[in-house]
């Protein structure tokens, strides 16, 4: 099916088949004051992060499933997923009283596999990304010959069944202006542009792309899809590589626009939600929020929908967004502190950040750095703090008392 095929009477098909609540549920809508001050826009977030399986994944793999029973039946999967995909195809499948076997690269999430696993999934691991792991289940398929595979958004029923939850967007906010969705292999944003433009073709539709794993604007320059070799970002959930040709037909008609944001920018939108909106979102989910704040979109008195794509968030992952967060903001100050190497001057320092009530997570002493004179030293402090002002407070105090500070965090 080409795209001009492919339509919103696929979707309304796919809305006739997700006939189970235990499969995909409708997930709510929140207002979000504190983003709506930040861009000076009326925001609500979507929440499909809180979907069963954590993710829109299974909208559009329960979908594929049903289609093929219409049509024949199926008794065995294939599929190849970083995790989210993984859930949503072991979910639906299991449903179904269908076997599933899916391949994960190596890299992936333990808590995605281990997840992928409890749902019923077979699961394989091979190679370091997405790509690889894909070339691998597709070789799978083709040795089993009978086994049905299910691509993660190069199939117009995949897209069909993630195009069911713009169904719900448009009509959970009518009044909606700009809607921001992250674009991994465009599956998603192909669904829910196609559903927008039957219902509310006046809606803008932003897609965002993690910076490392973008080729959406490099396939719409050059008109074809463009793949990356590698991958690199903490949203593994949009770290695809690439796009087909389907849904890069899908967004060059109805998609408007089309941003980067940095994994920095992702870091702190993930902690923004955890502190603002209480939520806790994966990377990709993040990357909605992330393009919400960025300099490059302007939704200025707008009503705006974020979507929330993603919640399957492992904690290794979660600390390193963390620190990476808290460091940005010298939440997490690290202060190197120049000193003549004598007994005394780190309980003189250490007690310096205790009387302004921050704690000290760790110190370290360098006497073997080659800017040092005999007889000196740098103590390298790790400490929690308030915030910048708080940490540049701590730091004009050390130096009042004679010491070189200097705050070396990553820029």
């Amino acid at each position: 099916m080409t795209e001009t095929e492919f339509g919103f009477a696929e979707i309304e098909a796919a809305l006739e088949r997700l006939d189970d609540e235990s499969v995909v549920k409708r997930t709510p809508v929140e207002e979000s004051t504190s983003l709506s001050a930040m861009v000076g826009a009326d925001v609500f977030l979507k929440m499909e992060h809180l979907q069963w399986t954590g993710s829109f994944k299974t909208r559009g793999a329960y979908n594929k499933i049903r289609k093929c029973e219409e049509e024949g039946g199926v008794e065995r999967v294939i599929a190849a997923s970083a995790g989210n995909h993984a859930q949503g195809v072991a979910l639906a499948a299991t449903k179904r009283g269908v076997e599933s076997t899916i391949v994960m690269p190596r890299a992936a999430p333990q808590t995605k596999i281990d997840a992928t696993r409890g749902y019923g999934a077979t699961v394989e691991l091979e190679g370091r990304d997405f790509q690889a792991a894909m070339a691998h289940a597709k070789g799978l398929a083709e040795e089993d010959g009978e086994a049905t595979f299910v691509h993660a958004y190069d199939d117009p029923a995949i897209v069909a069944g993630q195009g069911t939850l713009g169904v719900e967007m448009a009509e959970d906010l009518p009044e909606v202006d700009t809607v921001i969705v992250p674009i991994g292999g465009g599956g998603l944003i192909s669904g829910i542009a196609t559903a927008f433009a039957e219902l509310s073709p006046e809606t803008r539709i932003v897609g965002v792309q993690a910076e490392e794993a973008a080729t959406v604007p490099e396939s719409l320059k050059k008109g074809t899809p463009q793949t990356l070799d590698t991958v690199g970002t903490i949203a593994d959930g949009i770290a695809t590589g690439g796009v087909s040709e389907l849904t890069l037909s899908v967004i060059k008609r109805h998609v408007d626009e089309v941003l980067t944001v940095s994994d920095d920018e992702i870091a702190r939108a993930i902690l923004l939600l955890l502190e603002r909106a209480k939520q806790l979102v994966e990377g990709a989910g993040a990357a909605s929020v992330a393009a919400l704040l960025s300099d490059d979109l302007d939704v200025s008195g707008e009503t705006v929908m974020p979507l929330l794509c993603g919640g399957n968030l492992d904690m290794p992952m979660l600390q390193t967004v963390l620190i990476h967060a808290m460091t940005d903001r010298e939440q997490l100050l690290h202060l190197r502190v120049k000193i003549t190497d004598a007994p005394g001057r780190m309980a003189d320092i250490s007690g310096i950040i205790a009387e302004h009530d921050a704690n000290i997570r760790w110190v370290r002493h360098d006497r073997a750095v080659e800017d040092l004179a005999v007889g000196e030293a740098y103590l390298v402090f790790s400490v929690i703090t308030s915030g910048s002002g708080h940490s540049r407070e701590i730091t004009r105090a050390i130096e009042d008392q004679g010491y070189e500070a200097t705050i070396i965090n990553r820029r």
